[in-house]
């Protein structure tokens, strides 16, 4: 895959905790698959849809995969499309940039232009 990043949805006081520690190993979800779940640019909406629909606000953090490539498999999940998972902790210099999403009048949470 060519993919640069993936990203990490998880509400705010998750990612306060992975910021203020340095590290993230993983939400509850995570630890129980024993990898932590990544989505594409293109995955993001449906997984926040899917898994995180009634948390507001959301954060959604862009991993630089090159930071977590000696732990990044592309695995099928959700209908067979390969996502980004990864098998240990994300150290949070891996953090890109992150978004703090809102849920809108529709119930789905707005995203930025042109992601």
């Amino acid at each position: 895959m060519t993919t640069l990043f993936a990203y990490k949805l998880l509400d705010q006081p998750a990612f306060k905790a992975w910021k203020e520690s340095g590290t993230y190993t993983g939400s509850a979800d995570d630890l129980r698959d024993g990898f932590i779940h990544l989505s594409t640019a293109e995955q993001t909406a449906e997984t926040a849809a899917k898994y995180f629909g009634a948390v507001d606000p959301l954060v959604v953090a862009m991993v630089d995969l090159a930071a977590v490539r000696e732990t990044l498999r592309w695995e099928p999940s959700r209908g067979g499309a390969l996502f980004p998972h990864v098998y240990g902790a994300i150290p949070f210099g891996a953090v890109s940039g992150h978004s703090v999403l809102r849920i809108g009048a529709d119930g789905k949470h707005m995203f930025p232009q042109g992601f």
